[in-house]
């Protein structure tokens, strides 16, 4: 696959071909972008399931043409009340589990969509959820890579009993080609539909999460579902070669790719071309400085607040409190992202040899399952969403019989008192699904985002500088050969070894990995990259949209 999708009214990208064409009729029928993105990620909900689903969160950015202005959405959950560093403790835990009702967060995907609707929609959730409904009765599909992944997973569903009538058949996973129905997923969109917002935060289905909660030793509460809410936020950005990047603020990873970006930015990377050992090495070592202060520094500024503030950057080192207010943290990150911050921490790479003092981290954040989304619309009105439950399934427990996973992004906090991103209640964990948007002088170019836990950043840096400095089209940019670095430091507080590996696709030539590994980067075969791509670009010259799709995945990027 090397062309781009080209239509004029509207493209839907996804990672199932079913959900798009969902998203597509939604736009047919006189829906906006808004409204598409919402029934589509409804369908993957359905049809993605150990990906996404409304027991997981939701981030967005959305172009607004009318208004000319973006709009980000901060619409993940918190911790519950009851957590606690010290109840961790007292269980003789010194991290999070992975899995388990001890590394559940409070979904906020539904609060995400009534936030997305209200504000922006045309259509009511009843109508947007309707299709998914009918699937979720008669059955779909299923592709081959869903069905990999869920026949990978399909021993863990065994283990509990919601997990196993909700998602196996005949407690088998099923199989490519199969038809697959969710009645029990049916049932709960059809009480979202009814009564909204309300009935999953304050009603029955949050009385039968915290039921079911209680039944194996949870710790959510009625609270917990009851003050939930989701944030409206400024989109951050830095320019890259007269573009404007833009990326939601932390708790979640998106400003690692300004700051990639940023260190990149002073390399002719044109005269080196993609398949040069020099260009990877570049990029290999602007991700580890990038995320050697993702590790420290990326956490949720609503909480990390009320004892200090006050952080600077001193001889290009960042200085911080492990206490930081929401005006300290949205001035830390201004820092983060600044030219000037990047001109410092280039100067730290050595051209010819790779860093091995930059601290690698934990495997937590090299599996994680998401799907990403994007849409534009005949009025060029356009939301890039990511959503996810985090690992495939999650926390691999299905809520009750309500016929979705609960998230298990709550293992992504750190057990350390002086980490900005350790557990507190009622608090947001560090979040790696991010949505992404450039535009060019202003104006809308590329809604865009890559999947897939650590590789995020890094995917989404590949695919801008294969657009930008190598000339690629957009489905050029997402199908060129990947290499990604495992072993930073992460916001878990886990540490291992120096200078981390790079795992090569099996395209990438030897060439190019005996160059890498002369420089002293540990190289490796891996299969297929992970981090799955989509992106709309908005051709003004034409009048047309470009939509892009994963050829590593099931997805399609459709049009009318």
């Amino acid at each position: 696959m090397t062309n781009p999708t080209v239509a004029k009214h509207g493209i839907v990208a996804t990672t199932h071909p079913t959900a798009a064409q969902i998203g597509v009729e939604v736009l047919r029928a006189g829906g906006n972008a808004i409204d598409a993105a919402i029934a589509t990620n409804a369908a993957m909900g359905l049809m993605e399931p150990a990906s996404c689903g409304i027991g997981g969160d939701l981030f967005a950015i959305v172009w607004l043409e009318k208004k000319k202005k973006l709009f980000g959405l901060n619409a993940s959950g918190r911790s519950p009340y009851a957590a606690s560093i010290d109840l961790f403790q007292e269980l003789g835990l010194d991290e999070i589990p992975t899995h388990g009702p001890l590394s559940w967060s409070v979904p906020g995907c539904v609060d995400g969509w009534d936030q997305l609707l209200t504000r922006f929609g045309t259509r009511s959730l009843a109508e947007l959820l309707a299709p998914a409904i009918d699937y979720a009765i008669k059955g779909f599909e299923v592709p081959p890579h869903i069905a990999s992944t869920w026949k990978s997973h399909e021993e863990q569903l065994r283990e509990t009993m919601p997990a196993s009538e909700t998602y196996l058949i005949g407690g088998r996973a099923p199989e490519v080609g199969a038809t697959f129905s969710n009645p029990r997923l049916a049932a709960t969109y059809r009480l979202l539909a009814k009564k909204g917002r309300d009935v999953f935060y304050r009603g029955a289905i949050a009385k039968q999460i915290v039921e079911y909660s209680r039944s194996i030793g949870g710790l959510f509460s009625l609270r917990d579902f009851r003050e939930h809410t989701s944030t409206w936020v400024d989109p951050v950005s830095t320019t890259y070669r007269g573009y404007e990047v833009w990326e939601i603020p932390p708790p979640g990873q998106g400003i690692a790719v300004l700051q990639m970006l940023n260190i990149l930015e002073g390399f002719d990377l044109t005269s080196l071309g993609p398949d040069s050992a020099d260009w990877w090495h570049l990029f290999i070592e602007a991700k580890k400085l990038a995320y050697a202060d993702r590790a420290k520094f990326y956490a949720d500024p609503q909480v990390t607040n009320t004892i200090k503030t006050g952080t600077q950057l001193v001889s290009g080192k960042l200085a911080a409190s492990p206490f930081l207010s929401a005006d300290g943290a949205a001035e830390l990150t201004q820092q983060l992202i600044s030219k000037r911050y990047a001109a410092k921490r280039r100067k730290l790479i050595n051209p010819m040899r790779a860093l091995d003092d930059v601290p690698p981290g934990d495997p937590k954040l090299a599996r994680s399952d998401t799907i990403y989304l994007t849409v534009v619309d005949k009025d060029r009105n356009c939301v890039s969403l990511i959503q996810s439950i985090f690992d495939a399934f999650g926390s691999q427990h299905a809520a009750a019989d309500l016929g979705f996973a609960l998230q298990n992004r709550g293992s992504l906090f750190a057990l350390d008192l002086n980490h900005l991103n350790r557990l507190a209640p009622h608090k947001r964990p560090f979040h790696t699904i991010i949505p992404a948007f450039v535009t060019r002088r202003g104006k809308p170019y590329f809604c865009f985002g890559v999947m897939g836990g650590d590789m995020q950043p890094q995917g989404q840096v590949q695919v801008l500088v294969n657009h930008i400095d190598f000339g690629m089209n957009i489905q050029q940019a997402g199908d060129q050969p990947r290499l990604q670095h495992l072993g930073s430091a992460t916001p878990t507080g886990r540490k291992a070894d120096g200078g981390g590996s790079v795992v090569a696709e099996p395209q990438v030539a030897q060439s190019i990995l005996d160059a890498l590994a002369k420089r002293g980067h540990r190289v490796m075969r891996g299969g297929k990259n992970g981090g799955g791509y989509q992106g709309i670009r908005i051709d003004r010259k034409t009048k047309t949209l470009q939509g892009a799709t994963e050829s590593r995945r099931d997805g399609r990027a459709a049009g009318y």
